[in-house]
């Protein structure tokens, strides 16, 4: 099975479902091509719904870096919920838990994004 990555929006926050399996090959370059497209498109806040993931190699990791970079490069958030418990793990063991932002549910992910960051509070006191 390949991947399919479904996109929808949901006030400012655009979630891309991402399901199959994120290997080398057609699942990483149709990520790459679709976090272009919604970055160039305006997206800054990006939520990929993992839900359905049913694989995932060094390559689908190494681009879960590469979309992070695309999108945090640009001002924008990049963040992951409904992660299988095996990709978990392969974020825990590669210590890139320490990167990104993971969330039990979409709608916690969601949420993330209207909470103020420590540096945002004190640049208004």
């Amino acid at each position: 099975m390949s991947i399919e990555l479904i996109t929808h929006e949901k006030g400012e926050v655009m979630i891309v479902d991402v399901s199959g399996r994120l290997t080398l090959g057609e699942g990483t370059s149709a990520l790459r091509k679709r976090m272009r497209e919604l970055v160039e498109g305006g997206s800054r806040q990006i939520v990929l719904n993992m839900t359905d993931v049913t694989y995932m190699d060094s390559s689908g990791l190494g681009e879960l870096v590469a979309a992070y970079t695309t999108v945090t490069t640009t001002g924008g958030e990049l963040k992951l919920s409904n992660l299988a418990r095996r990709v978990h793990e392969l974020l825990f063991i590669t210590k890139l838990c320490t990167v990104f932002e993971s969330f039990e549910d979409e709608a916690s992910a969601i949420a993330s994004f209207s909470v103020a960051k420590p540096t945002e509070l004190q640049a208004q006191i």
